[in-house]
């Protein structure tokens, strides 16, 4: 308790000093689509009713920078997705995603980057998926592709051409399987404090839910950060 009463402590000074939540403070927040083919995918049947049926979603997608560095330093990348009714009309799904490496123990650790597009993002942390534990990660649809993780070029790179990633996940000793695809595109000029706010605990599914590993110290920064943003400033 005292180790999460400190997490809440610190993200809300941290947040409210920079009136954005304390880590991922900037982005650039675009429309996407994901499409879960479902039954089409090889592999047979997740046990997730979302990944088992096929369907086509709404999503926004805010990508930033976590540490909030300068540009031109390279940053773990964040890449936070809210897709729209996966559970039903009015029941969204978020996840929150890092750049990392892909290997049993580099897809649970943040890797900073210059190219936005240069590996996966994982949720470093595991999901109950179909009754086991999985990490689940989106990989960069076109590996030749390159682009410049400062948000002004991400921007810029948006409005010009879409970005697509293939979503899998993966459990200890499985490979990774996929499960859709994310298109991205069209950057909205939102103001930051109008951006969804991000709940992966939250905003989960029957079957689809991070697992309870860290949740009361993340739980604990999510809401102080939160909490940070509404604070009016001395």
């Amino acid at each position: 308790m005292a180790i999460e009463k400190h997490a809440f402590g610190i993200s809300r000074r941290i947040a409210r000093r920079r009136a954005a939540p304390a880590l991922h403070p900037h982005g650039v927040t675009c429309v996407g689509v994901l499409d879960v083919p479902g039954g089409e995918e090889p592999g047979g049947p997740w046990g997730v009713p979302f990944l088992d049926r096929p369907g086509l979603y709404d999503v926004t997608v805010r990508w930033s920078r976590a540490a909030g560095l300068p540009r031109g330093l390279p940053d773990a990348l964040g890449l936070a997705l809210r897709v729209e009714d996966a559970g039903g009309r009015g029941a969204p799904l978020d996840l929150l995603l890092t750049s990392s490496g892909s290997s049993r123990l580099g897809r649970h650790v943040p890797r900073p980057r210059y190219d936005a597009l240069a590996g996966p993002y994982s949720t470093l942390l595991s999901y109950r998926v179909g009754g086991q534990e999985r990490v689940i990660a989106a990989f960069p649809a076109d590996a030749r592709r390159s682009l410049q993780g400062d948000l002004a070029a991400l921007r810029q790179e948006l409005g010009r051409e879409p970005v697509s990633f293939e979503l899998r996940a993966a459990g200890g000793g499985e490979p990774w399987r996929a499960f859709a695809t994310l298109t991205a595109e069209s950057p909205q000029p939102y103001p930051e404090r109008t951006t969804p706010t991000y709940d992966p605990y939250t905003h989960s599914l029957p079957g689809l839910r991070p697992t309870d590993r860290l949740r009361g110290l993340r739980a604990a920064s999510y809401s102080g950060s939160r909490h940070g943003r509404t604070d009016t400033p001395a």
